[in-house]
């Protein structure tokens, strides 16, 4: 059997149309790479968002908070379950809230984007434990006051400490900022509940999150709530809601970055077949001469597909490595099912430095097949005439 090294010999001493061939394939890995860090960044920022303990209850068949509608009266009703969690006062751990959304201009372009704008109540931070205040102060009972969190401070006019933004017929003065733990919060812009009811003229809730007395009752409190008549809502995990949310937009950018790495790869896979055979025919002697010495045609196909897979796991490493630094990135896009500006990273995952490398053997492996059975078929006086 021919020795690997005989194989990596060969990729450093052809180094220019080694090289080229490994950019080729570090680029479509790259590509590949980074459509799937978007997916996974979107994906979780927004399953983040939910609290494991918490519960979503929203009206039947909305999807989302931006087309729910949940009454006084009803509101009422599930407060007063029994499998609801108390406070130390005896209170029902159960946040009202409402979801509007505004036209905000971004500070870079100017262009109008969709920002949440939540009405909260006293129980909406108590249920959040990781959003915290950061910067300035919380809302005062009185005034149009409100608190912004980091990422839409940063990215829309008017939403930074000490400066106002216009909605429901008011102007609303930034008085501090709060962050997340990096999750979908931080794009909203957050008031109490009385003044956004007022300010919108929204006399109803759009969701309530709330918390059980215990997590194991959750199937029964979900099949009281939605049978109960009274009540046409639907009781989901905050995580589940939060993970719906996403659905739509990854599955785009997951086929899309698909589709496109594959008309890349197929270039790189090209680019990986024509070096190959260069390779097999500035060979030819050499290969002769292997023949000669006993190395049967099998050995003879399998270091050649090894040089193919040498190339490509270079090309795959260099092109996660380089894929890796997108991870610093931060950017923005609207949520299609919230139709909200929703601000992420790119999120690298071992699943997907893996998948990666996996592809880029595919792209070596497809792309030097052939070449390597044209060399193992070379016959051996032909060769050493050659």
């Amino acid at each position: 059997m021919i020795p690997p090294s005989y194989a990596l010999r060969n990729i450093l001493k052809h180094k220019v149309t080694s090289t080229l061939t490994i950019a080729g394939i570090m680029l479509v890995v790259f590509v590949f790479a980074g459509s799937l860090m978007l997916s996974n960044g979107l994906k979780e920022t927004l399953v983040s968002t939910g609290n494991a303990e918490n519960v979503t209850v929203i009206r039947k068949s909305s999807q989302t908070e931006v087309q729910s509608i949940i009454s006084y009266d009803q509101a009422q009703i599930i407060k007063s379950s029994p499998e609801v969690a108390k406070d130390s006062e005896g209170n029902p751990m159960v946040a009202n809230e409402v979801y509007v959304l505004i036209s905000l201009p971004k500070r870079t372009t100017g262009d109008q984007a969709n920002v949440v704008v939540r009405g909260i109540s006293d129980k909406s931070m108590a249920l959040r434990p990781n959003v915290k205040l950061i910067e300035g102060r919380m809302w005062e009972d009185a005034g149009s006051e409100i608190i912004a969190g980091i990422s839409a401070s940063e990215r829309f006019k008017g939403c930074a400490i000490g400066e106002k933004v216009r909605f429901g017929a008011r102007d609303w003065t930034v008085v501090g900022l709060f962050e997340a733990g990096g999750t979908g919060f931080e794009s909203e812009i957050w008031c109490d509940i009385i003044q956004a009811g007022d300010a919108f003229n929204r006399p109803v809730y759009s969701s309530l999150t709330l918390r059980l007395a215990d997590t194991t009752l959750f199937a029964a409190f979900k099949e009281k709530t939605e049978k109960d008549p009274r009540l046409p809502v639907e009781v989901k995990h905050e995580k589940d809601y939060y993970e719906a949310q996403s659905r739509t937009i990854s599955t785009f950018i997951n086929i899309t970055g698909t589709v496109i790495s594959v008309i890349f790869s197929l270039g790189a896979i090209v680019g990986a077949m024509i070096t190959m055979y260069a390779a097999v025919a500035n060979r030819t002697r050499e290969i002769g001469t292997l023949r000669a010495l006993g190395f049967s045609r099998f050995s003879i196909l399998t270091v050649f597909l090894i040089e193919a897979l040498l190339i490509s796991t270079f090309g795959g490493v260099l092109g996660v490595l380089a894929a890796y630094f997108l991870d610093f990135v931060q950017i923005s896009t609207t949520n299609w099912d919230t139709f909200s500006e929703i601000v992420f990273n790119f999120k690298l995952s071992a699943g997907i430095a893996i998948g990666a490398i996996i592809f880029s053997l595919v792209m070596g492996f497809v792309g030097g097949f052939l070449p390597a059975v044209r060399a193992s078929r070379l016959k051996i006086i032909d060769s050493l005439r050659g």
